[in-house]
């Protein structure tokens, strides 16, 4: 044990001291703009959708409604409300997340009713208060950067 403990400080010694301390360029207007916190974070709702009760058999239906989920998940990001959005890739019966922009449960609940999806029970939405960094917002447009087509084919 002692000479685990030899050994770790010994390691620490030879690390540079910049990653020990955070290395800061804070700017406290960006952070403002951002509604960040003293630690760079903020409050958001992250909704986790599941399998829902109506699935209908018809493909058909079910990829029309999937067009319609998919142009709604697009509004709200544009709108500004839903920061993340996206898929699993297994087949489990969480079938994707969201975070939203929003401080409440009550505010992610509003938008989550708008989704064509939810409203016809396909998906259901399971949602959570979450605590994440407030440069967040800043995904959306460096997404764009590596984005070459839209998920809904428009």
């Amino acid at each position: 044990m002692k000479l685990r403990c030899v050994l770790f400080a010994g390691l620490l010694a030879s690390l540079p001291f910049g990653v020990l301390k955070a290395q800061s360029t804070y700017d406290s207007t960006y952070a403002a703009s951002l509604g960040a916190d003293d630690y760079g974070m903020k409050s958001y709702v992250m909704a986790f959708l599941k399998t829902g009760p109506n699935r209908s058999p018809d493909a058909a239906t079910r990829n029309k409604l999937q067009m319609a989920h998919l142009e709604n998940i697009i509004r709200m990001a544009e709108a500004g409300q839903l920061l993340i959005a996206g898929p699993f890739t297994d087949t489990g019966t969480i079938r994707g997340i969201y975070i939203f922009d929003v401080r409440t449960i009550a505010e992610a609940k509003a938008l989550t009713e708008t989704d064509p999806a939810i409203r016809a029970g396909s998906l259901v939405m399971e949602l959570k208060p979450w605590y994440g960094p407030a440069a967040l917002r800043e995904i959306a447009a460096l997404n764009k950067k590596a984005t070459k087509k839209s998920i809904t084919g428009k």
